[in-house]
């Protein structure tokens, strides 16, 4: 937190309700999430098309940029760009919304771009059978193919994380709070992430 700024920063594993807890605490407390609302920014911001960040969204890859750049304010002359540049940028775009205003943001290393501010720093996890059930619910699919799914989506963004800040995602140790979604569902966590934050001087309400 700066001065009277609240910066919540959440992790989560796939399947885990982290999206609807950020989002439960960015309603409770008045404040903007940024989930999938970074990868516009971030788009507008460069001059990149929206594609080139879903394509890359908290994934390691190359792109050829002929078929996605459009104008901006980055002069990019190479005839691909990777996973590097577009970190930068959507760094950029995090630092700039959390040097300005409160918000929650969701995964995309925000914990490690932001780490030179006072942020509350969560990570999100649920039991396999839960987070099979919660996917289940919202994609229609088989319960047999979920939890493929649900191992690959998390070594996934692992594998990004641990890249790009040298660190390890999910441990314990990298958040101020850790929590199972599980044991008080998603209001009630988001209520006790919120009351966490409070008494620790890192949440203003």
């Amino acid at each position: 937190m700066t001065h009277n700024k609240t910066i919540i920063n959440i992790g989560r594993q796939f399947g885990s309700g982290g999206k609807l807890i950020a989002r439960a605490i960015g309603t409770k407390l008045g404040i903007e999430t940024y989930d999938n609302e970074l990868i516009s920014k971030a788009a507008e911001e460069s001059g990149f098309s929206k594609d080139l960040f879903l394509k890359s969204d908290e994934n390691r890859s190359l792109f050829s940029i002929s078929s996605f750049f459009a104008s901006g304010k980055y002069g990019i002359t190479e005839n691909y760009v990777g996973d590097n540049e577009l970190f930068r940028i959507q760094s950029e775009v995090i630092r700039d919304l959390a040097g300005k205003t409160s918000a929650v943001f969701v995964g995309r290393c925000s914990d490690y771009i932001l780490r030179d501010m006072n942020c509350l720093d969560v990570f999100i996890t649920a039991p396999m059978e839960e987070r099979i059930k919660r996917v289940a619910e919202r994609s229609g699919l088989p319960e047999s193919d979920i939890e493929s799914l649900i191992r690959k989506k998390d070594r996934t963004r692992e594998t990004y994380y641990n890249y790009f800040t040298f660190g390890n995602w999910g441990v314990a140790s990298n958040y101020d709070i850790c929590i199972d979604s599980s044991i008080l569902g998603i209001e009630k966590t988001a209520d006790f992430i919120i009351d966490f934050g409070i008494r620790s001087g890192l949440v203003r309400k």
